[in-house]
């Protein structure tokens, strides 16, 4: 299992309409194969910053299977004209827990 990390810079003013967004977006990604949970969580000292956390049973299946689905169109569609710059995202393995 893989955890893909993502800052997102939402454009500020439009957290609310960004947050209600993602309430139907969320629900793309869930259905992808591969996909095994997320979290969306907003920055407390920058307003305008979310943190998007998801685990998915490999890279290839976020990378190919997501991004290289017709739902991900949708995805793109719904999320990323709220995004100012575009964010980075980056794949993370697992080496310790407490």
């Amino acid at each position: 299992m893989i955890l893909e990390h993502a800052l997102l810079p939402v454009v500020p003013g439009r957290e609310a309409e960004f947050e209600s967004v993602f309430a139907e977006a969320k629900l793309i990604i869930s259905s992808m194969p591969g996909f095994v949970d997320l979290t969306l969580s907003r920055s407390i000292e920058t307003p305008n910053e979310y943190l998007l956390l998801v685990h998915w049973e490999s890279v290839e299946a976020h990378e190919q299977g997501f991004r290289g689905s017709p739902e991900y169109e949708r995805w793109r569609a719904l999320l990323h004209g709220f995004y100012e710059p575009f964010p980075v995202v980056e794949h993370f393995a697992l080496v310790h827990t407490a």
